[in-house]
């Protein structure tokens, strides 16, 4: 998710702007000694670092393959950065400081604060908010995911939100009734704890237990459903102080009922496994699961998250498309091609192909896109959800905040601490964190 994201499996048309028509603001520092990358015939190339592996490269290098055709001019060498996107934070940092980076990298959301630090960055403002597709158009989360104090510094890339997948045929031979919309936490830990068989090897729901962001982005939910938020609103510290320790305090009671798995290994890709092998009840994911869990033929529903008071709270990881200033050339022809993917025609494409969530209220109008959901089991739930989804902040101190809850949420998770200990360490040094000039 963020962190970077290994929470998703790195998965295997509208009219594009003219360089004239974008009239994008360019960053105030150049790269040093960067190439302006135009050819003798005046073809400029882009460099595309997109982190995908498998289905996800396929369908990047189609699209790629389609704009060049399409816009002979501009050339996306679409190479990938040699790296998948979990690791890409690190590879860009590294780039920015040698001086050496990629016009355009796919950059997960809660990575973007620290990235749009760089002044090589491109502002992205006036080419999305004038672009082909109206900005109020995208969902709110997309949106609020490319945002910093006021300008776009990316657009976005992908999106998803959480909902729980649950195993009919175990419900079934358990003999409990399916969960419904508008269930609460309470109901969620009662269920897992009488869906869980440890004869059998069965558990009622998992957790990532390695804490990174997989961990921790699901129980933000939790969070803004008791009315906390990640940030106070002074910025100086923490919003969930109190919020957290319940939130932790309904995984310590899955843990004292042994109905949760915790999965040792990062992207949770055990706990996916053992979902899909009959083994677990329920699971919280996102819709890039979904095409795994129907090649597994798991009989399998789609709810929305529980609440805490009878409603349903999600959240979406959106991922970025960020841009870097190599030029005027090289960025002009880079934000032409952002600008182009994000498009209803290639966003419903690239949607499909990635498992993702269309960006914006065109692409879900789209007939192809109105195929996929029809035909995809619970899919339009996901779907759904991205009305009311929230977003991590898009703050430069995310980071760390995360990194301190992830790790009270796994000493949680094995025992180690009570939920008021962990919380409390983990805002020592999210508060400390926040407190260091940015």
């Amino acid at each position: 998710m963020t962190r970077p994201l290994p929470r998703r499996r790195l998965l295997r048309g509208a009219a594009a702007l003219t360089p004239a028509a974008v009239g994008v603001p360019l960053a105030a520092g150049c790269s040093a000694g960067a190439s302006d990358g135009v050819s003798a015939d005046g073809t400029v190339t882009v460099e595309l670092w997109h982190g995908q592996s498998d289905t996800g490269r396929k369908a990047i290098e189609q699209l790629v393959t389609e704009f060049n055709r399409t816009h002979p001019r501009i050339r996306v060498d679409a190479g990938g950065g040699g790296v998948l996107a979990d690791a890409m934070l690190q590879k860009v940092t590294a780039a920015l400081a040698s001086g050496s980076f990629p016009d355009i990298a796919y950059v997960f959301g809660s990575d973007l604060a620290s990235v749009a630090r760089s002044p090589s960055v491109v502002d992205l403002t006036e080419p999305l908010r004038g672009g082909a597709t109206r900005w109020n158009g995208y969902w709110p989360a997309a949106r609020e995911a490319v945002t910093l104090n006021g300008r776009l510094r990316a657009a976005p890339a992908l999106l998803d939100s959480l909902s729980v997948v649950y195993n009919k045929k175990l419900f079934r031979a358990a003999g409990v009734p399916f969960p419904e919309p508008g269930w609460t936490w309470d109901e969620f830990v009662a269920t897992a704890r009488r869906l869980t068989d440890a004869g059998r090897g069965v558990f009622g729901t998992g957790w990532p237990g390695t804490g990174d962001e997989d961990t921790v982005w699901r129980l933000w939910p939790m969070v803004w459903d008791l009315g906390g938020e990640v940030v106070a609103d002074d910025g100086r510290g923490i919003g969930f102080e109190r919020q957290g320790v319940r939130a932790l305090e309904t995984l310590a009671r899955l843990v004292r009922d042994k109905s949760v798995y915790v999965d040792p290994k990062p992207g949770g890709e055990q706990m996916y496994q053992v979902f899909m092998g009959g083994r677990m009840a329920m699971v919280a994911t996102g819709p890039w699961q979904l095409p795994d869990i129907l090649d597994a033929k798991v009989d399998y529903g789609v709810v929305p998250l529980p609440g805490y008071n009878g409603r349903s709270v999600t959240i979406s990881g959106p991922d970025t498309w960020t841009v870097f200033d190599n030029g005027d050339a090289r960025s002009r022809a880079a934000v032409e091609f952002v600008t182009w993917m994000i498009q209803p025609e290639q966003d419903a494409r690239w949607g499909i192909a990635a498992g993702s969530l269309p960006l914006s209220t065109a692409t879900e109008r789209r007939p192809e896109w109105r195929r996929h959901s029809a035909r995809t089991e619970g899919l339009p739930v996901f779907t759904k959800a991205l009305e009311t989804a929230r977003v991590r902040p898009v703050h430069p101190a995310y980071p760390q905040i995360s990194q301190a809850l992830g790790e009270a949420i796994v000493a949680v998770l094995l025992g180690r601490r009570s939920p008021a200990e962990a919380l409390r360490q983990c805002a020592d040094k999210a508060n400390a964190a926040l407190l260091i000039p940015r």
